[in-house]
């Protein structure tokens, strides 16, 4: 599918697959609990694990993340470039849907440069959820058709390359910097 047939997928609540940095991921929009659901049915990922959200910019992400608490540490922090992806766990605003959150009161986002996501979220209009596109106990998938051959031809794939990173984002706290997930 081209850019903007997965821009309407999106739009029509639907769970699309796209490339990222180091593997494609499963997305869908974040205010859409119909979306959400879909997605969590799809991977058999528990709710309560909250997910992650992506975007090319600030902007996107600004009405899930709580600010009140940020110094100037935090935002140079957030925004900072790094030799490998990075997703910073955030205070979630208390208007961040648990569908999203999970069991926790953050939430997790990542600045993505890849052109895929830059486009999606711009003509979509919203951040994109991110887990890697795989089923349960099957390895991340890295090409489309990798994408095709674990959810099916009629899957809602946005066919380009992902990104140069050997590994899927690293993890860490915006206030503490411990790592959670190694990148």
């Amino acid at each position: 599918m081209n850019i903007q047939q997965i821009v309407e997928q999106l739009k029509q609540d639907q769970v699309i697959a796209y490339p990222t940095e180091a593997v494609f991921g499963l997305g869908c929009n974040p205010n859409s609990e119909v979306a959400v659901q879909k997605l969590l049915a799809l991977k058999q990922r528990p709710v309560e694990k909250g997910l992650i959200l992506v975007s090319p910019n600030l902007d996107y992400l600004l009405p899930f993340i709580d600010v009140s608490r940020f110094k100037e540490e935090h935002w140079v922090r957030l925004s900072g470039q790094y030799s490998v992806p990075t997703t910073w766990v955030v205070p979630a605003t208390r208007s961040t849907p648990k569908f999203l959150t999970g069991k926790f009161h953050s939430i997790a986002v990542r600045f993505c440069e890849h052109s895929a996501v830059k486009q999606l979220c711009e003509q979509a209009g919203f951040a994109l959820t991110s887990t890697s596109a795989n089923l349960t106990g099957l390895t991340p998938c890295r090409t489309a058709q990798q994408v095709r051959e674990q959810f099916g031809e009629d899957f809602p794939v946005l066919d380009l390359a992902v990104g140069q990173a050997t590994n899927p984002s690293e993890i860490r706290d915006l206030f503490t910097n411990q790592l959670f997930r190694q990148g």
